[in-house]
């Protein structure tokens, strides 16, 4: 058989990710914090975009109270007249070849297309401005003199500073403050030292009785209970400070993890006390700090900012809308675009590097208007299935999975995934995960219908959190219980779900109410 050479041609079809739909990929699975600092990012290096303040007049109204998502009955009203109409306002105010440079007025000609703030759903708008202003303020909101609400914070003190300030009261032979600033280098944001310190003595050439000699000294500055190696150590510490440091509760802190376990017969045993001796110890154990030294650099809490909301509706529904507070709004500069390139000439260069960015920036904005669309989608179509939790509470769950959103508005099950994942809303009843609304489902004892894992996990805990001191439930009777209700679950999804919950076992529980009446559960 001979070789030869030969050209074929075939057809063949093949998802190919491109730049432009990675970058939508991208927007749809941040949240509205994320996706403000991409637009940052974008705003920096790219010349024809520009952050649309609100300040200059709308021309094209394509949202308002109108265009919030609603529903009644369980549809999904989106109005897409005015979403096509918004769709070819960005595409029209595009320039094209055929626009002559010379025509625009470029002291008054502002076109822009970005997400408008008050629904969250693309617009068109203009805003006067001229060149040079744009210029000047280059989409950083300009050079202003004002001062921010940051500015007028104090800074807070941190414990090294404070536990530095004592050393240099304290310590005053040189030799001792620099082993003395070392240790201190070596505290853990709880205040304690970890590790052993005999490599700390090797590292500094020093005797090890001289770092000893030194941390003792440490182990009695404020707060009480810094420069702790271990829990035991540190509380110990505090009860010295306190002056209720004695050999039964050096037994007490010897053995934690009988604490731990409720095994107050064994803790009396180990101790020598009785049961009104042992209750105040505990009481003393429990009024310490475990973690001196959090004290002075507290984890500031950052508050859960939700990217859609929603609240009860004028006409008795659900209104859905994003969060404006939150959600960036940009806008593509024209008139810089057509000044450039009519500036430029036939500058080969500069004309490409102008359509990049012009390019860049229309796809940006369809990216945002896209995201916008298909949050509001998924987040109607979640009020409509979950429309009990929202009126009776979380009793009233349904079991709901990511394909049952997909197949109802017509996308992807990655792409609904993609839409909930770290995002937040608030409802009349809090603010919630949108994950949190996907819940798996358990069978009903009676064959009716399925009831959600997460009103199950609600249920257990009202049981637990109801059950008298004199009767604590077993997982067992839970079982009873619950199936008594119509839900068909077995003992060990009880003890899972009590566990998630961090609720501990019957036994557990029967230790601890009668801690609480005072008298220790005897074994």
């Amino acid at each position: 058989m001979a070789l030869s050479q030969r050209l074929d041609l075939r057809h063949s079809q093949s998802l190919v990710l491109t730049p432009q739909l990675q970058q939508a990929i991208k927007l749809l699975q941040l949240n509205n914090i994320e996706l403000a600092e991409y637009v940052d990012g974008e705003l920096a290096q790219n010349p024809l975009l520009e952050r649309d303040d609100g300040d200059g007049p709308a021309t094209l109204e394509a949202v308002g109270q109108d265009n919030l998502l609603r529903h009644d009955d369980g549809s999904n009203t989106e109005p897409p007249s005015e979403r096509a109409t918004a769709e070819r306002a960005a595409t029209d105010t595009l320039p094209s070849a055929k626009d002559d440079p010379n025509d625009v007025d470029y002291d008054n000609h502002w076109s822009s297309a970005g997400i408008d703030e008050s629904s969250g759903v693309a617009a068109m708008g203009a805003g006067a401005g001229d060149l040079a202003g744009w210029r000047t303020n280059n989409g950083t909101g300009g050079g202003s003199d004002e001062f921010g609400l940051e500015d007028t914070l104090s800074d807070s003190k941190t414990l090294r500073d404070h536990l530095l300030d004592q050393v240099s009261m304290e310590i005053t032979d040189p030799a001792d403050r620099l082993i003395a600033a070392h240790l201190v280098d070596l505290l853990d944001g709880a205040g304690y030292l970890s590790g052993s310190i005999e490599p700390i003595a090797d590292q500094l050439g020093c005797p090890l009785q001289e770092v000893e000699r030194v941390l003792d000294r440490l182990q009695k500055l404020d707060p009480a209970g810094v420069f702790a190696r271990n829990l035991s150590e540190c509380l110990a510490l505090q009860l010295k400070d306190r002056n209720r440091y004695d050999p039964c509760m050096s037994a007490l802190l010897a053995h934690l993890p009988m604490l731990a376990q409720r095994d107050f017969a064994g803790l009396r045993r180990v101790c020598g006390v009785d049961d009104e001796d042992l209750l105040e110890m505990i009481g003393e154990i429990k009024a310490l700090n475990p973690k001196p030294g959090e004290a002075f650099e507290p984890t500031l809490d950052q508050p859960v900012v939700p990217d859609v909301i929603i609240r009860r509706g004028q006409d008795g529904g659900w209104a859905i809308e994003l969060n404006a507070e939150t959600l960036p709004r940009v806008l593509v500069n024209n008139a810089y675009f057509s000044e450039v390139s009519r500036r430029s000439g036939k500058d080969k260069k500069t004309k490409e590097y102008l359509s990049e960015c012009m390019q860049s920036a229309n796809w940006l904005v369809r990216s945002l208007h896209q995201r916008a669309t298909t949050i509001l989608k998924v987040a109607t179509e979640i009020v409509r299935q979950q429309d009990g939790f929202l009126e009776r509470g979380v009793q009233h769950l349904r079991p709901l999975v990511l394909r049952d959103i997909a197949d109802a508005i017509g996308m992807h099950e990655s792409t609904v995934s993609r839409v909930t994942s770290n995002k937040f809303v608030t409802t009349p009843r809090g603010v919630f995960e949108l994950k949190y609304f996907f819940t798996a489902s358990i069978a009903s004892s009676g064959g009716g219908e399925a009831h959600s894992a997460e009103a199950v996990r609600d249920r257990i805990k009202r049981l637990i959190d109801g059950e008298p001191t004199s009767a604590v439930l077993s997982d067992d009777r839970i079982v009873e219980l619950l199936r008594g209700d119509g839900v068909d679950i077995a003992r060990r999804t009880v003890a899972k779900y009590r566990e998630a919950l961090r609720i501990p076992s019957s036994v557990q529980r029967r230790r601890d109410k009668a801690t609480m009446v005072g008298q220790p559960a005897r074994n």
